[in-house]
């Protein structure tokens, strides 16, 4: 893992997982809340459709009621995880299981170039996995001491609490914004990316003030 190690010393790429924690986890609490809410994920039913279409599928899952309701929730809790960062490496392992399942049925039926969507997120979540890897390592080795190396140069940009307010703050307003925008994500994506820039812009003029004062 000596790449995962150099790329940890870049603060841009840090900057880059810690919002690709957020795009992620965002992305699941949108659609996890309609699935809560017991509503049919798709603007149509899919009764009618063929029993080997996606729309007759997500009918099915729909229609199952407490499962639909527990897949909306599993989204949620592992998207909130994710979002908060302190808690990312929890997330990123609940989220997999999650990404994995929706790949599979993306390929398993037809949905024109969406495999291509899922196959990016599952990439992604394996990218993450693999950025904590020194935290998950104990757990796929369980019978060897291993050390684990916290000291890493640009540790203390994760360790921020400004990222956990912001993504708590996002993870608010997307559960707020869902039921009072109808699930519109052009507004709640432009939200989302002023937010995020705003924390950047935050946290550059703190780490400026850092400067100064050494």
């Amino acid at each position: 893992m000596n790449i995962i190690s150099k790329l940890k010393q870049k603060k841009w790429i840090t900057i880059f997982v810690i919002y690709l924690r957020y795009l992620i986890g965002g992305a699941m609490v949108f659609s996890s809340i309609v699935k809560i809410k017991g509503e049919r994920f798709t603007s149509m039913d899919g009764i009618k459709e063929p029993i080997n279409s996606a729309w007759h599928f997500f009918e099915t899952l729909y229609q199952s009621g407490i499962y639909w309701k527990f897949i909306g929730w599993g989204q949620l809790i592992a998207g909130l995880l994710l979002m908060t960062q302190l808690y990312a490496a929890l997330g990123a392992v609940m989220m997999f299981p999650i990404v994995i399942n929706i790949f599979i049925i993306t390929i398993s039926y037809y949905f024109a170039f969406t495999p291509v969507i899922t196959g990016l997120l599952l990439i992604a979540n394996i990218f993450l996995l693999l950025w904590d890897y020194q935290k998950l390592l104990p757990l796929l080795q369980p019978n060897t001491v291993q050390k684990i190396n916290a000291v890493l140069i640009n540790r203390e940009i994760e360790a921020n609490k400004l990222w956990c307010y912001l993504g708590l703050l996002l993870f608010l307003i997307t559960v707020i914004y869902i039921p009072l925008f109808e699930r519109n994500p052009v507004y709640w994506f432009l939200i989302c990316i002023v937010l995020g820039l705003t924390g950047l812009i935050i946290f550059n003029k703190q780490e400026k003030q850092f400067i100064k004062k050494n």
